[in-house]
């Protein structure tokens, strides 16, 4: 990769820059040290930071070193939120979280080699620093008329819920940050979406006001919107998480496979790793051959793979297989199997009652008689066997792993009981 920067725009990874030019310059010139910072709000990272993640990736991937902070000390404020104010999580809580966050980034990043990843937590340099230092060596800095007109500040101050100073400094801490990678690790650039711009540049103001001769840079990603309006990165069920215990693989893998045809070209561009031809090939198919779905299917392996692995990849792909009767549902273990019916309708029942009822309750079909007509007409299907009597009723041996039944209706219709009683 000879210029870093066209590729970042070719993907559509460039909303702000504070100088592009000088930044092509600096990549020309590298190799350049960079960061992004990831807060521990939460316990685990969701599809937002991985956008940033991968950003990160490409960037060392072109013969740059990346910093990956996880903000021990950020996290116990939170940056602001539009309308209202963030609940303080417990330091030993942050503390935790801080972990669990490192060890999502590190498998994405490379740990060798002349540009090897470093991974940085920002309380190191704050947990000793008095108040009176805090605000006399950094403060000083900051006017205050800015401060208001940083978007995030500005949207809450017009709001009912109004700021505290707690979130108003936010901005002051991650200038910090910066000035601190800067001196540690001769940091001169920091990424992140394009939300943060002012939580970016606060950086790089605070750098030009303390050490005048240097240069560095910010550089903003797109916020990823959906052509159907809804908001990226969530579902009917919530947040995709990266934790495979808050967002299951199977969850994950589905996500990328239902992603609209209006924004899988986008995707592709932005989280895979595959050439531009390879991405141009697969949008020319999506857009000749809509229903094969072949970019969601490469978009969903791949990512899947990279987040989870290729074994996850490979049982999600062959349980998501056998729901549809392409492979045999006993050849899924437990844990797979309940991950992928959790995507689909399902009940609960204490007992097993006729299929044609179960249909109904379920609601794959309007009524009895409309489960009895799918029935007759051959297109009712329980563990993927056809139903043959409008009275079937299933016998307990049929529950796979003792407790599900997958129901069926046509090739596309799923749905799930899970048998609680004994």
């Amino acid at each position: 990769m000879t210029d870093i920067v066209d590729e970042l725009k070719w993907r559509g990874l460039i909303a702000l820059s504070t100088d592009e030019d000088a930044l092509r310059k600096a990549f020309a010139d590298g190799p350049v040290t960079f960061y992004c910072g990831f807060d521990p709000t939460a316990p685990s990272l969701h599809l937002g930071n991985l956008v940033q993640i991968l950003t990160m990736r490409r960037i060392q991937q072109a013969g740059n070193r990346p910093l990956g902070l996880v903000g021990g000390a950020t996290g116990l404020i939170g940056d602001p939120k539009p309308n209202a104010e963030r609940t303080l999580n417990a330091p030993e809580t942050v503390a935790q979280w801080v972990e669990r966050l490192r060890g999502q980034i590190q498998p994405l990043l490379d740990f060798e080699g002349p540009n090897a990843a470093v991974m940085v937590n920002n309380l190191d340099w704050t947990q000793g620093l008095s108040a009176i230092e805090f605000l006399r060596d950094v403060g000083k800095h900051f006017r205050v008329n800015k401060m208001i007109a940083k978007e995030a500040v500005a949207r809450r101050l017009n709001s009912d819920a109004g700021i505290s100073y707690t979130e108003f400094s936010y901005q002051i801490l991650q200038g910090m940050d910066f000035l601190e990678l800067y001196r540690r690790y001769g940091c001169t650039l920091q990424t992140g979406g394009s939300d943060q711009w002012g939580n970016l540049t606060s950086g790089t103001d605070l750098i030009h006001r303390v050490e005048p001769d240097a240069v560095v840079h910010a550089l903003g990603t797109p916020l990823i919107t959906k052509a159907d309006g809804t908001k990226f990165g969530k579902t009917e069920s919530g947040t995709i998480w990266l934790d495979p215990e808050m967002t299951t693989p199977y969850a994950f893998y589905q996500f990328w496979l239902n992603a609209d045809d209006r924004d899988v070209s986008k995707f592709l561009r932005i989280f895979s790793f595959r050439s531009h031809e390879e991405i141009e090939e697969l949008e020319r198919q999506t857009e000749e051959r809509p229903q094969a779905r072949a970019a969601q299917r490469a978009l969903a392996e791949e990512l899947t793979t990279l987040v989870h692995g290729a074994d996850q990849t490979a049982a999600v792909i062959t349980a998501s297989k056998a729901l549809f009767g392409q492979g045999e549902l006993t050849d899924l273990d437990e844990k797979t199997l309940a991950a992928a019916l959790s995507e689909v309708p399902h009940i609960q029942v204490a007992e097993l009652g006729q299929v044609v009822d179960l249909f109904a309750e379920v609601g794959l079909v309007a009524s009895k008689s409309a489960a009895r007509r799918t029935v007759k007409e051959g297109g009712a299907y329980v563990n993927n066997a056809k139903v043959a009597a409008e009275d079937a009723v299933p016998a307990k041996e049929d529950l796979l792993h003792g407790r599900w039944l997958v129901l069926r209706r046509g090739k596309k219709n799923l749905a799930a009981v899970e048998v609680t009683g004994s």
